[in-house]
């Protein structure tokens, strides 16, 4: 199938965020084959769509989240981490059936396409029902089981990880990739850690790991092994494999270090390591080392949207009330984050970009909104000024998801009824009204 968009304006996201005016676009099955100048076309196109007043840009790579979390939006709020995780989170998460992920994991789906979101990063179980979910919806996802080195599912983790892997890697032609998930430091403890990298050695896919996210963590790992959790992870031989590190707030400067010279990936979450008050990234630094950064939103029971927009907002103007330094983080600066460097992060060389030969995932926004006009910056507009409702067509390897609000591979009437329904019963169970 080939798809021409004519004239529209392009950001192309090289090397910097490139924009092309009056440009057309050629795709030619899952891949852009043509980013130029109009040009007169003579030959047939099995769909032409018209892209004046709009931008066609890359869609939004979410680097770090756990989709099926969905279903807990709201249900924790206004708490720390740990009592979070350990007297809200954790309990809930027990009950979750399969069926519950896979209508969870949907329901998230359904508002990251929406959303311009393409491709997203996710860790959590129940994964077949993930994987099959992404599948129908046609989106491209790097993912992983969520791995906990203590109780009674540390060591059929393993096995349900490496079954995962041979079942789903390159999947839905080409569009799921794999990865090894063991959940943090203080959750896996090095012998632990020890086998995920005899699995990872074997089936040679990354590794995906919380980091650093709280000072409570770093704390219990220095009491316990009198290291940072980055030092640990470098001295239990992790950073020596493909590693993306979600959260890394609190680090120290030989951290940062450390994660530049091992090329560790990083997943920055500003608005759910805001709401969970764990603190604020060191982004700037990381960036200034060199060090690849992508932009996640973690999971919308922490956060609590998947709003790449909001947080590439978040991005730029943290960072600069932080450092009261206006130029910290820059438009384009977060732009690219939520783009080519978080694809870079999850270890997809061919997403994340507008150029021939790259795979075709692409949102174009209406630029015809009274918040988008006048033009002055196309690119401090997407990040200051746009939503997601501005999005009116989202592609992913050539074929639509979303066009005018609304999605062509899901059932948006029945992802929204079923997430209603099971995560009432699941709170209801678990506050034992019924």
């Amino acid at each position: 199938m080939r798809t021409l968009i004519r004239q529209t304006t392009v950001i192309t996201s090289h090397t910097e965020p490139e924009i092309l005016e009056d440009a057309d676009v050629v795709i030619d099955g899952q891949v852009f084959t043509y980013v130029g100048p109009r040009q007169d076309w003579q030959e047939d196109f099995s769909q032409i769509i018209d892209g004046r007043g709009k931008v066609v840009a890359p869609g939004f790579v979410n680097a770090h989240g756990h989709a099926a979390m969905s279903l807990l939006r709201s249900y924790a709020d206004d708490v720390p981490l740990m009592y979070w995780l350990e007297k809200r989170i954790w309990p809930i998460e027990a009950r979750l059936k399969r069926e519950d992920v896979y209508w969870g994991t949907k329901l998230a789906l359904a508002e990251m396409i929406k959303g311009g979101t393409t491709t997203f990063a996710d860790m959590y179980f129940f994964m077949d029902q993930v994987a099959e979910a992404v599948e129908e919806a046609g989106m491209r996802a790097v993912l992983c089981r969520g791995l906990v080195g203590v109780g009674d599912e540390a060591e059929s983790g393993l096995e349900e990880s490496r079954l995962f892997v041979e079942r789903w890697q390159g999947r839905a032609e080409g569009r799921i990739t794999t990865m090894l998930g063991p959940h943090a430091p203080y959750t896996c403890p090095p012998p632990y850690l020890k086998k995920v990298l005899a699995l990872q050695e074997e089936l040679q896919v990354p590794l995906h790991i919380h980091l650093a996210e709280t000072a409570d963590e770093v704390e219990q790992i220095r009491r316990e092994y009198q290291l940072t959790p980055t030092q640990l992870l470098r001295e239990t031989g992790v950073l020596e494999r493909p590693v993306l590190a979600a959260h890394c707030v609190h680090l120290t400067e030989e951290d940062m270090d450390i994660l530049k010279a091992y090329d560790v990936h990083v997943a920055h979450n500003p608005g759910s390591n805001l709401k969970l008050g764990s603190g604020v990234a060191p982004l700037p630094d990381l960036l200034a080392r060199g060090i690849t950064v992508g932009l996640g939103t973690d999971g919308a029971a922490s956060n609590n949207n998947l709003d790449m927009m909001e947080e590439m907002r978040l991005a730029a103007l943290l960072h600069k009330g932080v450092r009261q330094d206006p130029t910290a983080i820059t438009a384009a600066d977060a732009f690219m984050l939520a783009t080519r460097e978080s694809a870079k992060a999850v270890f997809l060389e061919q997403a994340g970009m507008i150029s021939e030969g790259m795979k075709a995932d692409l949102i174009m926004v209406d630029l015809q909104r009274p918040h988008l006009v006048p033009r002055h910056n196309i690119i401090a507009h997407l990040v200051y000024a746009a939503q997601p409702s501005d999005i009116t067509l989202v592609m992913v390897d050539g074929r639509v998801l979303c066009e005018h609000g609304r999605l062509t591979t899901l059932d948006e009437d029945e992802i929204l009824y079923q997430a209603e329904q099971r995560a009432l019963l699941l709170v209801n169970e678990e506050e034992g009204q019924i």
